[in-house]
This record gives structure tokens, sequence and C-alpha cells, in this order.
């Protein structure tokens, strides 16, 4: 089973206005277009910004609605994973993808 990447899709609006863009997820697909290959080795989902977002719930539980999110495989131990109380799910958030992708499958570290 491949690692599950959720995003949020561009261009949503809320009560402070819009349209908005994820930072977060424009760095990760940022990445992700320096590095194509990456996709190979993921499923990744857009969604769309309200909550309740039930794909991510029933991965990682409602606590852990927050994207960009990727929830592992079981392939590959890495220590840093958050562990969702309700599923059971190894998954990461935000800028903590990034040096999982650097080991996991050999991409470059963001410059500190």
């Amino acid at each position: 089973m491949a690692d599950r990447l959720y995003l949020l899709n561009a261009d949503w609006f809320d009560d402070q206005g819009g349209p908005w863009f994820c930072p977060p997820g424009a760095r990760i697909e940022g990445v992700l277009g320096l590095y194509p290959r990456l996709r190979e080795h993921l499923t990744v989902t857009y969604l769309d910004h309200p909550h309740p977002r039930p794909a991510v719930i029933a991965e990682v539980g409602e606590a852990n609605q927050s994207c960009p999110l990727l929830v592992l495989d079981d392939e590959f131990d890495w220590p840093d994973a958050q562990v969702s109380e309700e599923t059971g799910a190894r998954f990461l958030q935000d800028d903590d993808i990034l040096p999982y992708w650097a080991a996991r499958y050999g991409i470059g570290r963001p410059h500190p």
C-alpha cells in the first residue's frame, strides 16, 4: 500500500474571505513539482476546505483533519510519526512530511 497524501484544493472561501490557498500545502506541491517521481509512491487526494473532511477522519480521526497530511504505509519505520488515537494510523502533517520523503525516497532536504 502506498503512502496517502491529502491536500486542499486552492481557491476556497471562508468567513475571512478568499479565495485562499494553503501555504503548507503549496510547499508540499512545490516539492512534488521538483521531484515528480514522488507521485509514483503516493496516492494523492485533493479535498475541499470545509470541515468535516470524511476521507481524513476515516484515516486518522476527527482530531487530525489539518492538511497537508500524509498517512504512512507500514513498509518504512519513521519514529517521528504521530499515531492516531482513534485509528492507530501513523501520519505526518505539514513540513514534517519533507524529512520523511528525504529519508525514504532520497530527495533533497529543505535548507535550514
